[in-house]
C-alpha cells in the first residue's frame, strides 16, 4: 500500500493525447522506439529552421511528473524559436509510450532517446539535456550515465524525499521511500554548464529548491529567474528566453562546454 501510494503521488501520467505535434505548424516525426528492456516509446521531433545557426544542437526534453508530450507545445515553441532542435519523449505509461513508470524505469527511457538522437547524428557535446520539474531528476541522470553537453534544470526539486517531507510532513518519507531521483546529489559530480531556472511563484517546488542546486552545480553555471506558478515557466516569456539566451551564447558561441570558466557567480 506505501509503494502503491508513493507511486501515484509520483507519478500523473495522461494517456490521452490533447494535440497531434502538427499544432506547432512545422515539420516534425512521430517516433516510436524502444528502450532497453523492450519497453515501446513515443516520441515528437523538431527540427531546427534550416538557416538556424544552431541547427547541429539538439535539446532532449524531460518533462514533468503530469500529462504528456501534447501538453507542452509552448515549450517546444520557445526553445525551436531559440534556434534549437527539440526532441521530446513520454516515459514508460505516459501518453502513447507503453509500461507503466518507475525510477530506472525513467531512466533507461531517456537512455534511449538519447540514442536515438545519437543515431540520427547529434553528437554528444551537441545534445542538451532538458529537465522540467520531475524531468530534471531524470536528465541529471542521463548526464551521469551519458555525455551531453549541458543541462537545464526548470522548476526541479532537490530529491524525491525533500519535497515529500514538505508536501506530506506527517508521513516518515525518508523511511518508506524508494523513489529519490536526487538530482542534489547528482551535480557535484557534474562538470558540464548547468542552467537552473525557477520561479519565487513556485508554491509546489519552493524557489529555496532552485537555489540549493544552484549552489552544488559546478561552474560553469547560471541561474535564471522565472516569473508564474510552477507550471507557468513562461509567463513572462522574456524573461524565459533572455535565460536561455544567455545560456546558449555562452555554451555555444564561447564554447563552455568544453570550459571550467564560470557563467555567474549569484
Amino acid at each position: 500500500m506505501l509503494r502503491a501510494f508513493e507511486l501515484s503521488r509520483v507519478y500523473y501520467p495522461d494517456r490521452e493525447m490533447e494535440a497531434t505535434g502538427a499544432e506547432l505548424k512545422r515539420p516534425f516525426e512521430n517516433i516510436f522506439f524502444k528502450a532497453s528492456d523492450g519497453v515501446e516509446l513515443n516520441a515528437w521531433f523538431y527540427p531546427a529552421n534550416d538557416n538556424s545557426p544552431r541547427k547541429q544542437w539538439a535539446v532532449l526534453l524531460c518533462h514533468g511528473n503530469a500529462g504528456n508530450i501534447s501538453h507542452r507545445l509552448e515549450l517546444y515553441a520557445a526553445l525551436l524559436h531559440a534556434g534549437l532542435n527539440v526532441f521530446a519523449f513520454d516515459y514508460r505509461g505516459f501518453g502513447r509510450s507503453q509500461g507503466r513508470p518507475d525510477e530506472e524505469g525513467t531512466y533507461q527511457d531517456v537512455q534511449a532517446a538519447y540514442r536515438w538522437l545519437r543515431q540520427k547524428g547529434f553528437a554528444p557535446q551537441n545534445i542538451i539535456a532538458y529537465g522540467e520539474s520531475l524531468g530534471g531528476g531524470v536528465a541529471s541522470e542521463l548526464c551521469v550515465r551519458e555525455k551531453v553537453a549541458a543541462l537545464v534544470l526548470q522548476s526541479t526539486f532537490t530529491c524525491i524525499p525533500d519535497i515529500g517531507r514538505e508536501l506530506y510532513p506527517w508521513l516518515p518519507v525518508k523511511l518508506i521511500g524508494r523513489i529519490k531521483y536526487d538530482t542534489h546529489q547528482k551535480l557535484p559530480q557534474l562538470k558540464i554548464p548547468v542552467l537552473v531556472m525557477h520561479s519565487r511563484a513556485d508554491a509546489l517546488i519552493g524557489f529555496h529548491h532552485g537555489q540549493k542546486n544552484f549552489a552544488v552545480a559546478n561552474d560553469p553555471k547560471l541561474f535564471c529567474e522565472l516569473q508564474g506558478e510552477h507550471n507557468e515557466p513562461l509567463t513572462v516569456q522574456a524573461d524565459f528566453m533572455d535565460g536561455i539566451e544567455k545560456f546558449l551564447t555562452l555554451v555555444i558561441e564561447k564554447g563552455l562546454a568544453t570550459s571550467n570558466a564560470p557563467l555567474s557567480s549569484k
